[in-house]
C-alpha cells in the first residue's frame, strides 16, 4: 500500500483577497463600515464592494486602487500590500465592459445638406419680418387717415404756489459741550493758548466735559468715527470716516452749536488785548541839572 506524503500532495492555500484582510483588519478593531466611511469619506457601498472583492461595481480600477489604500490606512494596514493584492485582482477579472449601447443612425442620403438647412431656415426668418413689417406699415396708415383730428384746448395756466419762506434756525451758541468715546479713542484737548485739557486714550462709554471757560477750546483725535461730540445732550454728525486722524477742530458751544444748525461755523472771538505796560521811570542820574 503506497504511502501518502502530505507534505507534497497538499494544494498550496490561495493568497487572501485584499477585501478579506480589510474585512479582518476592521473586525478586530470592533470598527464598523460606517466608522470606516466616517475616517475616509468613502461611501458605504463602495467600501462594502472592496470587502467583497466585487471591483466591478466601482467606477474604475483606479477608484478601486485608491479607495482600498485608503481603507488600509483606515484600519491599519499594509497599504503597499493591498494595492498589490487589488491590482492582481483587477487584471484577473479584466477591464470594465463600456455600457455603451450604439444607436442606429439615419441614412445620411434621406437628412438634408446642413448648408441648405441653414439657408431654408434664414429664408423663413427673412419672409417673417417682412410680412411683419408689411402689416405694422398698413396699420399705422389706416389708423392715421381715419383718426379725427383733435380741436385745440388751451392748457390752462397753473395758479402760482404760495412761496414758502423757510426762517433759518438759529444755532445755540451757548451750553455744555461733551465728548463721548463710542470705542477706544485717542484724544487730546486744548485751548487756543496750545495748554492741553485733556490728554489720553479714551475707553469705550468714558465721557469728557469740555471747560465752559476754556478759550476756543480744540481737539486732536485719531478716529473721528469713535468719537461723538454733544452739546446740551445733542450729538452732532461723525467729523470724519475714521480713515485718517484730524486735528486743530474748535468744540466750543458756538462752533458745536453751528454744526448742529448747518450754518457756518463762527469765526474765533479775537485775543484780548494786551495791556500796555507802565512808563519806565526816568533815571534821576541822567537828568541833566
Amino acid at each position: 500500500m503506497d504511502e501518502v506524503n502530505p507534505g507534497h500532495d497538499a494544494a498550496p492555500a490561495a493568497p487572501a483577497r485584499a477585501g478579506d484582510v480589510l474585512r479582518a483588519a476592521r473586525e478586530a478593531q470592533g470598527l464598523s463600515l460606517a466608522d470606516v466611511g466616517a475616517r475616509t469619506r468613502i461611501p458605504n457601498r463602495h467600501l462594502a464592494a472592496i470587502e467583497a472583492s466585487d471591483y466591478q461595481s466601482l467606477p474604475s480600477a483606479t477608484y478601486a486602487m485608491g479607495f482600498a489604500k485608503a481603507y488600509a490606512r483606515a484600519v491599519g494596514a499594509d497599504e503597499v500590500a493591498i494595492a498589490h493584492s487589488v491590482r492582481a485582482e483587477v487584471d484577473r477579472i479584466g477591464r470594465r465592459q463600456s455600457d455603451y449601447v450604439p444607436h442606429d443612425i439615419a441614412d445620411p442620403a434621406r437628412v438634408p445638406p446642413r448648408g441648405l438647412a441653414i439657408l431654408g431656415v434664414g429664408v423663413a426668418l427673412a419672409v417673417l419680418v417682412l410680412v411683419a413689417l408689411w402689416f405694422g406699415t398698413e396699420l399705422f396708415h389706416n389708423r392715421t387717415a381715419t383718426a379725427p383730428e383733435a380741436p385745440e384746448i388751451a392748457a390752462p395756466t397753473p395758479a402760482a404756489a404760495p412761496r414758502t419762506v423757510t426762517q433759518p434756525v438759529p444755532a445755540v451758541t451757548t451750553g455744555q459741550v461733551t465728548l463721548v468715546a463710542n470705542d477706544e479713542v485717542w484724544l487730546r484737548v486744548y485751548d487756543a493758548n496750545n495748554e492741553t485739557l485733556f490728554l489720553r486714550t479714551m475707553k469705550a462709554g468714558e465721557r469728557f466735559d469740555v471747560p465752559t471757560t476754556a478759550r476756543e477750546p480744540k481737539i486732536n483725535v485719531g478716529r473721528p468715527d469713535k468719537l461723538t461730540i454733544m452739546l446740551n445732550g445733542k450729538a452732532t454728525p461723525p467729523l470724519g470716516d475714521g480713515s485718517r486722524p484730524i486735528k486743530d477742530v474748535r468744540v466750543d458751544a458756538a462752533a458745536v452749536g453751528a454744526r448742529l444748525a448747518g450754518t457756518p461755523i463762527p469765526a474765533a472771538a479775537p485775543a484780548p488785548a494786551a495791556e500796555p505796560a507802565p512808563p519806565r521811570p526816568l533815571n534821576a542820574a541822567a537828568i541833566p541839572e
